[in-house]
């Protein structure tokens, strides 16, 4: 019953965040400088009383929702055909890059932060969360440009270039977070009572940490969807954040609107996941 009442509350927060970034999406574009202004009509011959002008917000934000509930996401301006089946073609080359990158990067980071905490060695952590510290610096589309300087590029160069970026940021917290875990007084006891130590991780320390681990992990989505942005930039890869980058640079309100709500949704859905699974 009481995770019947977790998952129906996680999914009004969910509706009404979706609900909350697709308005917020709708008026940071509206209210953007130039909305609404093609190049022609900066022309001062043109007849003002002929030139176009951006619709008001509200009528805006109406039929952009009510869009939404029909199944109509609109047309794109830029591309000249729905935004549905732009996405459709574009979703499976982020799906695979951002989950690859998600796996790869929590197969390395974990395992690492288990280590650092079992052996608590002073060199060990101050070099390896150093080093994670510098790397986290880096920008996504510097890496990427890296990656491409070597003749590297594709959904699997993506899916790599993800699990760099996200790495150290996901080493950094996992280690705070066991590193916490591992303070319990219940992990002391097992300790006391001479338990091993990778056993005293792994029984006692790591189900501790569990939920917060599972919200990390949810957090870590929304980090993986904003580096595949740049990242497919860099690296040519026809995905949603591609896409994304595109609608932006031309100004392209209906796709960019509908990018932003679904990107939201996904990131949405994944915290409220890791949520109820905590």
């Amino acid at each position: 019953m009481n995770s019947a009442r977790q998952w129906v509350a996680a999914a009004g927060r969910a509706a009404a965040l979706v609900l909350l970034s697709s308005i917020l999406s709708v008026c940071l574009i509206r209210f953007a400088p130039g909305y609404g202004v093609e190049e022609e009509w900066l022309d001062a011959r043109r007849d003002a009383s002929r030139r176009m002008r951006g619709e008001p917000f509200p009528v805006l934000l109406g039929k952009t929702l009510r869009g939404y509930f029909i199944g109509d996401w609109g047309s794109s301006r830029l591309f000249q055909r729905p935004v549905k089946a732009l996405i459709a073609e574009r979703w499976a080359p982020t799906a695979s890059g951002v989950a690859g990158g998600l796996a790869l990067s929590w197969a390395l980071a974990l395992p690492l932060a288990l280590a650092a905490v079992r052996g608590r060695k002073f060199w060990f952590d101050a070099g390896t969360l150093a080093a994670a510290g510098l790397a986290q610096c880096l920008p996504a589309a510097l890496i990427g440009l890296a990656l491409l300087a070597c003749g590297a590029r594709g959904v699997f160069v993506l899916a790599i270039a993800v699990a760099l970026v996200l790495t150290p940021r996901v080493y950094r917290l996992a280690h705070a977070i066991l590193v916490e875990a591992a303070a319990r007084d219940c992990v002391r006891a097992a300790q006391a009572r001479g338990v091993g130590p990778w056993r005293v991780l792994l029984a006692h320390a790591l189900p501790v940490a569990w939920a917060p681990l599972a919200a990390l992990a949810g957090v870590s989505v929304g980090q993986a969807l904003g580096a595949a942005v740049p990242l497919e930039m860099v690296l040519d890869v026809p995905g949603l954040g591609q896409l994304a980058w595109q609608a932006a640079l031309a100004r392209d309100l209906q796709l960019l609107v509908s990018l932003s709500a679904l990107i939201g949704l996904v990131v949405i859905a994944a915290n409220a996941i890791a949520e109820t699974k905590s």
